[in-house]
């Protein structure tokens, strides 16, 4: 994903102003020089920060993104696992989420996305990647929300036509609340599962 055109040309701009003021500073004398060296010096490069902010805001919600990282290569191959109980992969492949942002449809509330806490854990991370090995298994610091899932599942017919989710009178609003685990043991509780892929077959993937 490269930046749009209009980054590079505010880029372009502000760079082109900051030479001609460092090469010709008596500019600055006239109210009209002063003018447009604070749109040049100021303005333009907040402008430039900003969009360049925006863009790898962006950026950093694709699964491209999240899987440049290694340690994040076994996740993004579990999604082609060819087996149903596999449920990332079973939404991916089903385009069930977007095939480009599939990880951040999932973990809306991971690290840059969620409270301050969140971001503090993200700063970890980076500290961790940088300065030690990678645990040989990566948790969750909280059980998943069924509101990841609830965002897409809560209001579909589909899904409050399950018998499972309505076992009793109760079960239905135990789990729309939380109370209740969508990925508990003997519902949804096979994830990405990184430690078995040597043992599985993968689906190729769509066929162009």
């Amino acid at each position: 994903m490269s930046p749009r055109p209009e980054f590079y040309f505010v880029f372009a701009v502000t760079a082109l102003f900051v030479l001609v003021f460092l090469a010709r500073p008596d500019l600055t004398r006239q109210r009209a020089g002063k003018m447009l060296a604070f749109v040049a010096l100021f303005l333009l490069p907040v402008l430039a920060a900003w969009m360049g902010f925006a863009e790898h805001w962006e950026r950093s919600k694709t699964k491209q993104f999240c899987l440049s990282c290694h340690v994040m290569e076994p996740y993004g191959k579990s999604l082609y696992v060819n087996d149903n109980e596999y449920v990332p992969a079973v939404h991916f492949q089903n385009n069930f989420v977007p095939a480009d942002h599939a990880c951040y449809t999932c973990h809306t509330s991971y690290a840059l996305y969620g409270s301050l806490q969140a971001k503090m854990n993200g700063l970890r991370h980076l500290y961790v990647y940088y300065t030690h090995s990678a645990p040989d298994t990566i948790k969750l610091y909280h059980p998943y929300n069924n509101r990841e899932c609830l965002h897409c599942h809560g209001e579909s017919r589909k899904f409050a036509a399950v018998d499972a989710h309505k076992d009793t009178d109760t079960t239905f609003a135990a789990i729309t609340q939380g109370r209740v685990s969508c990925l508990e043991s003997g519902c949804h509780d096979v994830a990405h599962e990184v430690h078995s892929l040597q043992d599985v077959e993968f689906w190729p993937g769509p066929q162009r």
